[in-house]
């Protein structure tokens, strides 16, 4: 690793190009732009407050991904969270409350994490907790949802609480979307679409990339129908995969090079959405920014870990603060050994070197 890579910089960079490329998107949307200029100062604020830590001898990161449930009404194949059986059919149970979620989010803005990424389960089936970050208005909350829970009364809030983007996951056309997530999905997916484009309102895909769909999913035909039903922001989420038998799915270097090429020309050619890619060019950033480098994920009973894809936490954010769990021993020995910034095939390098995340773990709790 580089060791005048400044990784705080980077991503204090990265938060700016998101913010001022959303402007872009959204400028024929006057009660949009007028939202994100708010959010545009609200940001360069916990930008300035975590270059303070930084400078300080404490890191702090731009963003973190939030499990708010563990329930989900789909089953869709290959589903990482069902096969880490972080997602469950069981009623869930000791999941944190509105009221815990709220604390989080307030401690999140105090510090300075101006992105909080809501996910699940399906995180719309947690109502209470999205009406709680709708009040927080210095952070930006992307909904991960697969939009079967859309209703009149979440399009209300989504239009009072500009805050609240909803991204919705999409496979590509009707065929690869319906055999991943059901019959029927793409359809509904469809007309939430056209809802929400009716009242004005900012929504974006999610897009699982594939060896398989690559090439598909950054075609023009796949973002134009995107673009022409009103979608402002795409994420593209490299396939981690979590059976031995999907590895031929997850990108490789190759396959990243590309991603990352077109990404690039993508945001100089089709501004009117946002591009975002996740978890992103590594090599670039000096490694996997999870375990609290760039990210780290709460799951939906409070506890801390690297990432989503990496299930494995020594710390709950119920019997600590934020800031603490973001040091906790295990995100320290992470940070600080190579595991983060090692070689790896493809995919998630935490999901690779799992063996070792689990014998850092097992040292932690002797």
């Amino acid at each position: 690793m580089n060791e005048t890579f400044d990784l705080q910089a980077y991503l204090t960079a990265g938060v700016e190009q998101v913010v001022a490329d959303a402007l872009k998107a959204t400028l024929k949307d006057p009660r949009e732009s007028a939202f994100l200029l708010k959010f545009a100062a609200a940001s360069r604020a916990a930008s300035k407050k975590r270059r303070e830590s930084e400078d300080a001898g404490e890191h702090i990161p731009s963003y973190l991904i939030a499990s708010i449930t563990s329930a989900c009404n789909l089953h869709c194949a290959g589903c990482y969270s069902r096969c880490n059986n972080a997602t469950v059919d069981a009623a869930p149970v000791q999941q944190l409350t509105g009221e815990e979620w709220l604390r989080i989010f307030d401690e999140a803005d105090e510090l300075g994490i101006s992105f909080i990424l809501l996910a699940g389960g399906e995180p719309l089936l947690r109502r209470d907790v999205i009406e709680a970050a709708g009040e927080k208005q210095n952070i930006l909350f992307p909904i991960l949802t697969n939009g079967t829970f859309i209703d009149r009364r979440y399009f209300e809030l989504f239009d009072r609480c500009r805050n609240l983007i909803p991204i919705m996951s999409i496979e590509g056309e009707r065929e690869a979307t319906d055999a991943r997530r059901g019959k029927g999905v793409y359809d509904r997916l469809v007309a939430n679409m056209g809802e929400f484009h009716r009242r004005g309102l900012i929504f974006g895909a999610s897009v699982t990339v594939t060896t398989e769909n690559l090439r598909e999913v950054t075609s023009a035909r796949f973002l134009d129908s995107l673009a022409e039903r009103g979608c402002k922001v795409v994420i593209l989420v490299e396939f981690v995969p979590v059976t031995d038998e999907a590895k031929e799915l997850a990108p490789g270097d190759a396959e990243r090079d590309y991603l990352r090429s077109e990404i690039a020309r993508l945001r100089a050619e089709r501004p009117e959405m946002v591009y975002i890619s996740f978890p992103g060019d590594e090599k670039e950033s000096g490694g996997c920014v999870a375990a609290g480098r760039g990210f780290f994920h709460i799951n939906s009973h409070g506890g801390a870990e690297p990432c989503p894809f990496s299930p494995y936490s020594d710390v709950n954010i119920r019997g600590s603060s934020l800031r603490e769990a973001m040091h906790s021993p295990l995100f320290t020995a992470l940070r600080s050994g190579n595991i983060l910034t090692d070689d790896h095939e493809g995919g998630c390098v935490l999901y690779e070197k799992r063996a070792l995340v689990e014998a850092l773990l097992a040292a932690q709790e002797k």
